[in-house]
Parts: C-alpha cells; structure tokens; sequence
C-alpha cells in the first residue's frame, strides 16, 4: 500500500531543538567567537539504498515527513523532531553522564499502516565521554567515543558509522537507511515498506575502529 506522503530534500534546522534538549542535560559553552558546534552533536542523515548506473547499489538521501524521533526517557515535549515536519537530518544530542544514550522513530503513516506501536524503531549508543579542551574560542565540553550501536529493523534496514568520535566539528557521523519501495531518480517519490518480519536487530561494535562501518542484519 503507497502512502500519500512523499519525499522532499530538505535538511531541518533542528540543531536549535537538539540544543535545547542538550541544555537540560548540562550546562552548554557560551563563548563568544566559536564558529564550530558549542556542544559535540552527532548529526545522522536519512538514506535509502537504490540501485546505481553501474547496477550496484548505491545509496540515495531522502526526507520524510511524518516521524516523532526523541530521546528514550526525555520528556514527551522535547522531541527533537515531531510529524509533519520534513526531516533529511538531525542532531542527536547525547547524555554525558551515562554510558548510553537511546532514541526512538515513531512512524505516523497511517495509510500504510506504520502507525503502529510495534513498528516503532529504537537506536542505543553506547559511548566513552571524555572532557576535551575544544578551542580558546569555543572552550571545554565533552566528546564522545562510541563504542556500539544496536538498532531495531523494523523499518529501519541498517545504520552505518562514518567517524566514531564525536567532536564539536560539523560533520555527518550516522547514517540511518530506511527501507523505501518504488524509490525514483528524485528523493520526492518513494513510500516507506512495511516490514514482513519486525523482530530483527542490527548491531555495530566499533572495537578500536574508528573509521566507517556499517551495521549487520540480525
């Protein structure tokens, strides 16, 4: 079943919600003159693979319009993302005084029938925090080290892992791919799958790898 909604290109300005998110975590840097991220924030693009010129598979970016992703255990009114917006990336701020932090995607494709509390999807960082002198300009924060990701696939297909080390530089670290049918040269056609079997788990250990790596199929 196709649902109504299709995709767009477009990046959200999120960091701002991410940032009031992470304020109620600890305190953020306030100096004046830094012009990289005052926080080390993760930013994880949307993707579907697709099939290339060559015949291989390549990967496409895409946007989707009706998801509540927010952190597990974070107040319901702190989303960093709700449905109706058009979301291709987000900050995912994480919690410095715990070894992990979860967040979840809730599908509101009703037409699809995705609207379903079993289809929902969770993402589980598990990280080292280490204090780190960013800049004069931008002063002390924390940077994380990720170490493991597990993730449902439900209507995730699997995530990869670009850089390991999270700093306060702007960069895309994750990758999560979503399973899309019927998906054209354009990001805005395309309907999200619904999964034949929603009791998988992907996961990614890092080891001491920092480089890319993407997740296995369980």
């Amino acid at each position: 079943m196709r649902s109504e909604k299709k995709y767009k290109p477009a990046i959200l300005p999120v960091a701002a919600i991410a940032a009031l998110w992470l304020s109620i975590l600890f305190p953020a840097c306030n100096n004046q003159g830094c012009t990289d991220n005052h926080n080390a924030l993760p930013l994880m693009g949307f993707y579907a693979v697709t099939t290339g010129e060559d015949g291989r598979p390549a990967e496409q970016a895409i946007s989707l319009d009706s998801l509540d992703i927010g952190g597990v255990g974070a107040p319901d009114d702190s989303l960093l993302v709700s449905s109706g917006e058009r979301t291709g990336s987000l900050y995912l701020p994480f919690r410095y005084n715990t070894p992990r932090t979860a967040f979840f995607i809730r599908y509101n494709y009703k037409a699809q029938g995705l609207d379903k509390p079993v289809f929902n999807d969770t993402i589980t960082f598990t990280y080292d925090s280490e204090p780190y002198f960013a800049s004069e300009e931008c002063g002390a924060m924390y940077r994380y080290r990720v170490r493991q990701v597990v993730y449902t696939r439900h209507v995730i297909d699997s995530v990869a892992v670009s850089d390991s080390v999270v700093t306060n530089i702007e960069r895309e670290r994750f990758k999560v791919y979503f399973r899309v049918a019927n998906l054209g040269q354009g990001t805005d056609n395309g309907t999200l799958e619904v999964p034949d079997d929603p009791d998988r788990f992907g996961e990614i250990d890092m080891g001491d790898h920092g480089g890319e790596r993407k997740g296995g199929r369980q």
